[in-house]
């Protein structure tokens, strides 16, 4: 079928076959398909949807544009995570050694932050260093002897996602249930996995803000990736205020260091991180149930093997050898620290947490634009989850910066994102439901 037929197919609500479909992301590849075609595609689908038939059409046909690796010199199960992204979600720095130390293999395929939302690649750069994009071979070779590395996607996995969500971003069609979940399982497919666990965030400083949306993303992603012949599960979490207690680059991976060493764990970033460990324990047969699948991860993380592991994978990847003996001593800082005081008695009772991540932008944390340069060492510690009791000197934050006139700005930003009340507050829990 002509490409502009394509477009009035599913301009005018109709079903596209697969060869159709195919058709469509060869010439997206090749570039025979203009980019006035994409973007038409694009807006047809984010008014029009797709069957989940055709999801898993454009998955598959996505996924085959570039190389799709194989695992057969492993010998335990190949499991990932992906998460859809939120401030403070350092998870998967501590999910992907935990998940090794218990014998998974998890080639863990991240990538960079874009607007509010943080980037696993940029937190490991700030790893003095560190190649997040190793070749081939030394990918293969970390995740054989380590039990996984955590990288950046090469351009030869998946390579029509990156056109399609280029030009997806400056055409307002991001937000597409399943063009989001083409690009996502098209990757992780590509990654050669047997299994997958998905954490999809829902809140203020998710993608994803109500829980309608969320659940509706969850069930899409676990329906196609099943669809498409790959076991998949998905925890639905809260994303209404910071995950972990820090906001950036190099101080969440000094919060992962705390965390994996256990000199400090915030509490509702542990919970999610055993909870996405056991599900991927129990999806690769290593755990016969979530109970079991907690209590190996836990078991992991407390005898000292996921941080062995950690350092290990660290050291592979071009690292210092004595990183989690010292993280401070190689982890970039920033020239100026402030306390941010909360003003009055009371409770914190509400984050706009985009707001938060919009702060360490501001900071120059983070991006707008791809291709940005990030800061690795500006952010923000010491964020207080909701229902903390405080009084009028107690710090609401840390704010790590290269100025004072940065400070200025980011404290003025902050006391705008964190709501203090007399009361407190309803609590919600962490993880808000499972879906798989």
């Amino acid at each position: 079928m002509l490409t502009q037929e394509i477009i009035r197919t599913k301009r005018d609500g109709g079903e596209l076959d697969a060869a159709d479909i195919a058709g469509f992301v060869r010439g997206l590849t090749d570039e025979s398909v203009t980019e006035g075609q994409v973007a038409a595609l694009a807006m047809a689908v984010f008014f029009r949807g797709m069957s989940r038939t055709e999801a898993v059409a454009l998955t598959l046909a996505m996924r085959d544009s570039g190389e799709v690796l194989s695992w057969p010199e492993l010998d335990r199960p190949v499991v990932d995570k992906h998460s859809t992204g939120g401030v403070g979600d350092n998870v998967s720095l501590m999910l992907a050694p935990i998940a090794a130390a218990c014998g998974l293999a998890v080639p863990m395929i991240s990538g960079r932050g874009l607007g509010h939302t943080g980037g696993t690649l940029d937190k490991m750069e700030s790893i003095p260093g560190y190649q997040a994009m190793p070749d081939n071979a030394l990918f293969r070779k970390v995740v054989g002897s380590v039990g996984c590395a955590i990288i950046g996607q090469t351009g030869n996995l998946a390579p029509a996602d990156k056109r399609f969500y280029g030009i997806r971003d400056v055409t307002a069609t991001v937000e597409s249930v399943p063009l989001i979940t083409a690009s996502i399982l098209s990757k992780k497919l590509a990654a050669g996995l047997g299994a997958l666990v998905l954490d999809v965030k829902s809140g203020n400083g998710a993608f994803m803000d109500t829980p309608e949306r969320s659940l509706e993303l969850a069930r899409s992603l676990v329906e196609v990736a099943v669809g498409a012949g790959m076991p998949t599960t998905a925890l639905v979490t809260d994303m209404n205020q910071p995950l972990a207690s820090a906001a950036g680059n190099a101080v969440e991976v000094r919060n992962a260091a705390d965390f994996l060493t256990g000199s400090a764990r915030d509490p509702r970033l542990l919970e999610v991180t055993l909870a996405l460990a056991a599900e991927m324990l129990v999806s690769g047969g290593l755990a016969a149930n979530p109970e079991d699948g907690l209590a190996r991860a836990r078991a992991a993380l407390e005898d000292g093997s996921a941080a062995e592991i950690f350092n290990w994978m660290v050291h592979a990847l071009g690292g210092p050898s004595d990183f989690l003996a010292d993280p401070d001593r190689h982890l970039g800082t920033a020239p100026v620290k402030t306390a941010l005081t909360a003003g009055r008695d009371g409770y914190v009772t509400d984050y706009d947490t985009r707001g938060v991540g919009l702060c360490v932008v501001a900071l120059g944390g983070g991006r707008t634009r791809p291709g940005d340069p990030v800061d690795h060492a500006v952010g923000l510690t010491g964020l207080l989850p909701i229902g903390t009791r405080i009084e009028r000197d107690t710090p609401i934050a840390f704010v790590h910066a290269r100025s004072d006139d940065q400070v200025a700005a980011a404290s003025a930003q902050m006391r705008k994102a964190v709501t203090i009340g007399d009361a407190p507050p309803a609590m919600a829990p962490v993880i808000l439901s499972r879906q798989g």
